[in-house]
């Protein structure tokens, strides 16, 4: 098992974490998230993060028995970025691997997932918090067409509704006046790319599931208290999704009802903005059961 990593990865609502948790229980795994809003602490129903095990008061976070790295690590006035990401699943992949287990890196965030597999070199830009502030001023759309401009390589390969991302980008591209390839070393690893397949309509319905139980359990509640503490609307717009339509709802811009509406369009757009990146991809297997997983599981940690 030395230097194997799983990767388990699909889109929204497929059913990732639940296999990744079956999975790591059966190889001795422990599983690193790869979610780009489930590093936060207090976003738990807006982000589909796994129950923390109550008998696990401790800093390490632990769901079902089983080990999880990079959840609840940050505030969310935080800024997490991919670089971020990539350093801290690094040191935890070279921990677990150091005990023996075998690491599983598991989430829906493509961009993270091939950063991290890929071994991308960012360059080292300090944050510019005074550009930042400037550029906060500005709408996603306007975002979006100053980094065309800026730098259209990174444009084509970015979430164009991320404003984080964009932000970042436009930071980057402040101070490295000169755009060039992006640098990749790829890591001394033996890698199963393990994706869960569900096809449009089935994925729907469990998107529109996943939603109904989020909003009976308290979900727009989360999202008050995190106003409460003094999370900015602008901050929760950046965080898209349920944090965008329910602070939108919570500030009476919209109803219930067209607030239920448009996230589940949203939530869909986002399972095809997925899928779009997962295509680019390469060496993934596509699974629909445990029982396929395992398989293929089981052949690969036999190879060298």
């Amino acid at each position: 098992m030395d230097k194997k990593i799983l990767v388990i990865l699909g889109p929204t609502a497929s059913g990732k974490s639940d296999l990744a948790i079956k999975l790591a229980k059966i190889y001795k795994g422990e599983i690193i998230s790869a979610d780009s809003r489930q590093v936060y602490q207090n976003m738990d129903l807006g982000t589909g993060k796994v129950k923390k095990d109550r008998k696990n008061n401790n800093k390490e976070y632990f769901s079902n028995n089983i080990r999880h790295h990079l959840l609840d690590v940050f505030k969310p006035t935080d800024i997490f970025t991919v670089s971020d990401f990539q350093k801290k699943a690094n040191v935890a992949i070279s921990d677990i691997l150091k005990r023996k287990k075998l690491p599983i890196i598991c989430g829906g965030t493509g961009f993270y997932i091939s950063a991290l597999t890929e071994g991308w070199q960012f360059p080292q830009v300090k944050p510019n918090y005074k550009l930042r502030k400037k550029l906060e001023k500005l709408t996603t759309i306007k975002l979006y067409q100053k980094l065309i401009k800026k730098d259209p390589a990174r444009a084509k390969n970015i979430d164009r509704f991320n404003r984080v991302r964009l932000i970042r980008a436009l930071e980057i591209s402040e101070k490295i006046k000169k755009t060039e390839p992006l640098k990749k070393i790829s890591p001394d690893w033996n890698i199963l790319f393990l994706g869960v397949k569900r096809n449009q309509s089935e994925l729907k319905k469990l998107i529109k599931k996943r939603l109904d139980n989020r909003l009976s359990s308290g979900m727009i509640s989360e999202i008050k208290k995190l106003k409460k503490q003094g999370v900015s609307s602008k901050r929760l717009e950046s965080f898209g999704l349920e944090y965008r339509w329910i602070n939108r709802y919570l500030e009476n811009k919209i109803d219930n009802k067209t607030m239920q509406i448009e996230l589940y369009r949203a939530i869909c757009q986002y399972a095809k903005r997925q899928m779009t990146w997962f295509k680019k991809m390469q060496k993934i297997t596509w699974v629909k059961t445990e029982k396929q997983a395992e398989k293929h599981i089981t052949k690969w940690l036999k190879t060298y």
